[in-house]
């Protein structure tokens, strides 16, 4: 008779299985094919070819494309621009007008210190898409179209605001270039050694 206890002889116990015979074994990663190199593939004759048109295409363009281009934005009527301009700043200037009664700064300086901070914030943004300068950058077009709100006629109010709320979103287009809503996972497998 054999004791209960007495563990069998051919079934080692897990403290003696070394780390490496619990991993399962690496499989070696698969060899990638060669990449293809265009200018192994098209013929020298096509290249020079695609060469001289490129010149020809940019000579072109430099000599009739950008004079006739700077001679049609003459002759526009850019009042909507202005205008659209006028209807986003003049509430806003109004509403610090309003507002800084009191402070030791004027009201031309607040304002000017108001489109240096947003027109600061959205090249920052978009240079560097640093997270303060997105966040300062989010602050300021709420905000103005708050502005625009309060200090807009009651009759035109709501295509102020409108106006103002699509300049701020034009404007955030290069701002907020490169900002996802979806969450960045990263795992980490500690079971394998980093190649």
């Amino acid at each position: 008779m054999t004791e209960p206890n007495k563990p069998k002889p051919n079934v080692p116990p897990l403290n003696t299985i070394s780390d490496h015979d619990r991993r399962p074994p690496r499989t070696p990663a698969a060899s990638r094919p060669a990449p293809i190199r265009s200018h192994d593939d098209i013929p020298a004759a096509a290249l020079v070819a695609c060469a001289i048109i490129g010149i020809v295409a940019g000579v072109l363009v430099l000599k009739w494309g950008i004079p006739r281009g700077i001679d049609w934005a003459h002759h526009q009527d850019w009042s909507w621009f202005t205008q659209w301009t006028a209807t986003v700043s003049d509430p806003v200037h109004a509403y610090l007008t309003t507002h800084t009664t009191g402070l030791p700064l004027t009201a031309s300086s607040v304002f000017a210190i108001w489109m240096g901070v947003g027109l600061g914030s959205a090249v920052l943004a978009w240079l560097t898409g640093a997270v303060g300068a997105r966040l300062t950058w989010i602050a300021h077009g709420i905000c103005s179209v708050a502005m625009v709100w309060d200090a807009s006629p009651a009759a035109g109010r709501t295509v102020a605001t409108a106006l103002a709320a699509l300049a701020w979103t034009i404007g955030s287009l290069f701002a907020l270039r490169g900002l996802s809503l979806r969450p960045l996972i990263n795992i980490h497998n500690h079971n394998h050694p980093a190649s």
